[in-house]
């Protein structure tokens, strides 16, 4: 009989530390996630700007997430100042505002001639490249994304 008093006083126990560590976990604020989405396929622009403002609308905003765009290829061709939509003109400034990473892979930059200066307002150069960008993004905890 001596046993199983002790078994259940130990089962007791533990059910209530697992319980207390349960409500303590439900109190505590989930970690804010950080994500970069990689884009490359210029048919695939509207739809990557579509996803990240999907994303940060399903988070409530972009004090809920951090985000990264990093785009290289023909995907950079869109963001050129002077071939941009006004649709994706206006995106590219709220996201910016929202403090969303823009970054143009260097190597792209110089294969089509242009500068931080042809591109939409908001862009920084990733002077080592795109996929360097996108890796050391990646050791930072950032998710990846590539729709």
């Amino acid at each position: 009989m001596h046993r199983r008093s002790i078994l259940s006083g130990a089962l007791s126990a533990i059910g209530a530390a697992f319980a207390t560590s349960r409500a303590h976990a439900a109190t505590e604020a989930p970690a804010k996630l950080k994500v970069v989405y990689h884009l490359n396929d210029l048919d695939k622009v509207s739809f990557v700007i579509g996803n990240i403002q999907n994303h940060l609308d399903g988070v409530g905003g972009p004090d809920n997430v951090t985000i990264a765009l990093v785009v290289h290829g023909q995907a950079l061709k869109a963001f050129h100042s002077a071939a941009a939509n006004p649709d994706l003109s206006r995106h590219v400034g709220q996201f910016s505002k929202a403090g969303i990473e823009l970054a143009a892979c260097g190597n792209t930059m110089k294969s089509q001639h242009i500068t931080l200066n042809d591109l939409l307002p908001g862009f920084v150069a990733a002077e080592r490249g795109g996929v360097v960008r996108l890796a050391e993004l990646q050791s930072q905890g950032y998710l990846y994304l590539r729709p």
